[in-house]
Parts: structure tokens; C-alpha cells; sequence
């Protein structure tokens, strides 16, 4: 992530701007603190850290692709049914075409993976 040109602004810090849009799209969604924790594959405390602000996630380590991801599901949801109580209420119903409930399926790698590009299929179509 590179900063745009603006004089006499901070530069951004993608570890931080990623950290705090992972951690908010957790709150908005409704996921838990240790649900969010086996999403990125990090301990529960290491969790509670990133929300207090005092760890931010590691460029060059699973974690981050893994919040890229966690952060673009919520984008992509957001954009599709536009509030949190839908979103909610998507992530924990049964869904046909994925064949399971979104929340448990983010649990794993390949179920997060799923979601999303079933969310952006989804989303090319609004």
C-alpha cells in the first residue's frame, strides 16, 4: 500500500490502517474476538492486542493475507445488503450456494477463501 502525494500529511501506515479495518469490520459484523483470532490464525491474545491497538498484523506473514481477505468479505457484504443487522443475519444463515452457514465457514482458509469469491460473483451483479 502506498501513500498518495499529500504535503504536510503523515504517511500511512498499511500495518496500522489494515489492523484497525480488520479489527472494525469484526465489531460491525458481529465476530467474535476468538472467532476473528482462528480467521487470521492468531492466539486470542495476540487479538485482543491488535483491538487494544498495541500489535499490529505483519506484512510478510499469513496473518495479513488473511485479514486482506477478512477486510474485502466485509467490504463486498457491506456493499451488497448495506447494514450491519443483514450482514449479521447473512453471515449466520444457511446459504445454498455455499453450502454451509458463512460464519462457520470462515473458520477455515478455504471456507474464508469461498465466501469471498462468492461474495464478489455476488457483488458483480448489483
Amino acid at each position: 500500500m502506498t501513500a498518495i502525494a499529500n504535503p504536510g500529511a503523515a504517511p500511512v501506515d498499511a500495518a496500522s490502517v489494515l489492523s484497525k479495518a480488520v479489527a472494525r469490520a469484526a465489531e460491525r459484523l458481529g465476530v467474535s474476538r476468538a472467532l476473528l483470532a482462528g480467521v487470521l490464525g492468531l492466539s486470542p491474545a495476540t487479538v485482543t492486542r491488535l483491538y487494544a491497538g498495541s500489535y499490529r498484523l505483519e506484512q510478510h506473514r499469513k496473518e495479513w493475507e488473511f485479514a486482506l481477505l477478512f477486510v474485502r468479505l466485509f467490504r463486498s457484504l457491506d456493499s451488497i445488503v448495506g447494514d450491519e443487522r443483514t450482514a449479521r443475519q447473512w453471515l449466520k444463515s444457511d446459504n445454498r450456494g455455499l453450502n454451509g452457514r458463512p460464519l462457520e465457514l470462515i473458520r477455515s482458509t478455504e471456507g474464508l477463501v469461498r465466501v469471498v469469491h462468492y461474495l464478489d460473483a455476488c457483488r458483480g451483479l448489483v
